[in-house]
């Protein structure tokens, strides 16, 4: 690995990293979980998948080990996301909940898996990685709708989350040139920085649902 690719791996391993601290930060402290539960799945079986296989072949690089951190961090999200999830959703029953996470962690682990069996060693992580990062960046203006403010959300998860997938978007779709990565790669610039606008005028206009009843108490 060269110097420019190491720089951008570390870039992306450290962003994504202060995305995952943060986030049990805010989930124990706010009591919520602060990473959507399809994109949290795919994140925790992609980390899972390519820790495994990369400390299973050859000496681990970079990567791997970076893929190791972002997996423990998986530990301390799904543990926010089964102690205080249930708390969002009050007309589901707990075991209802419990057993939904359980799919969708399954449902995540399979399409890991297909990927790697359909694109190979190469494609696999690469595409899968881009495609649910996009999903990913959707979702999190989805929960902020949703929430209607930015309770469980920080610009420290945003503006990392920007970066995290910025560096290898420069890496992989400009550096070595793979045009279906650059272009999912500038979707989630795009999403991304519109999440990090929303959460930015949510600390300077106040959250949503505080407007709302303000404006109706107007009205009346």
């Amino acid at each position: 690995m060269d110097g420019v690719s190491l720089v951008l791996t570390l870039v992306s391993g450290i962003a994504w990293t202060l995305v995952y601290v943060d986030a049990v930060r805010l989930g124990l402290t706010q009591r919520t979980y602060a990473m959507p539960l399809a994109a949290f799945g795919l994140n925790l079986a992609w980390e899972v998948l390519y820790t495994v296989l990369g400390f299973w072949g050859a000496r681990p690089d970079v990567q791997t080990w970076v893929n190791l951190v972002w997996a423990c961090g998986d530990i301390g999200i799904l543990y926010t996301l089964l102690r205080y999830g249930p708390r969002e959703f009050p007309y589901v029953r707990r075991t209802v909940f419990y057993a939904f996470v359980a799919l969708v962690i399954m449902a995540s682990a399979l399409v890991q898996v297909m990927f790697r069996l359909e694109f190979g060693a190469s494609g696999g992580p690469s595409y899968s990685a881009f495609l649910q990062n996009l999903l990913m960046s959707g979702l999190f203006i989805a929960m902020f709708v949703a929430r209607r403010s930015g309770r469980g959300q920080s610009l420290l998860i945003a503006v990392s989350k920007w970066l995290g997938t910025l560096a290898p978007t420069i890496l992989f779709g400009v550096l070595t040139y793979r045009p279906f990565i650059l272009a999912i790669g500038l979707l989630c610039s795009v999403f991304d920085l519109v999440y990090v606008g929303l959460l930015w005028h949510d600390r300077t206009s106040g959250p949503l649902r505080r407007r709302d009843t303000e404006l109706v108490g107007a009205g009346g």
